[in-house]
């Protein structure tokens, strides 16, 4: 597992919540209202996100790029098709598209580095989500 990857993600998630937290320890104020579509709160974080098809998705996209073994892999081609899932799971979280891309823009590069340096990770999707997500 990569840790440096785990801290990134979780650090993401928790960013992300953050704002819904904020709000829930102060309930006599009202929250300031935000531009519509520019924040979103992801209740249940990692396990929520791990439960979702676009990880499964991932997991599957990962094994097809290195199907032809770690020195293979177009590491661009597959940062742009992480682009592509990580903006639809944006969408489909409430999160504008490019937000989502931005916030995960480094996974896809990690990822490929996990891989690398533990193949394993690839047996499966449990694996996977051990050394992206860290031990649930």
């Amino acid at each position: 597992m990569n840790r440096q990857f785990a801290l990134v993600l979780v650090a993401g998630l928790a960013a992300l919540s953050l704002a819904g937290a904020a709000a829930a320890q102060h309930p006599g104020a009202a929250p300031a209202a935000a531009p519509k579509g520019t924040t979103a709160t992801l209740q249940g974080g990692a396990a929520e996100w791990i439960k979702d098809p676009h990880w499964h998705t991932y997991f599957d996209m990962t094994k097809a790029a290195f199907a032809q073994g770690p020195g293979k892999v177009d590491v661009d081609g597959f940062e742009q098709k992480s682009f592509v899932l990580f903006r639809d799971f944006g969408k489909s979280k409430g999160v504008p598209p490019e937000h989502m891309q931005d916030h995960l823009k480094l996974i896809p590069r990690q990822i490929v580095q996990i891989v690398r340096e533990d193949p394993h990770v690839l047996d499966s999707y449990q694996n996977f989500v051990d050394a992206a997500f860290g031990p649930q």
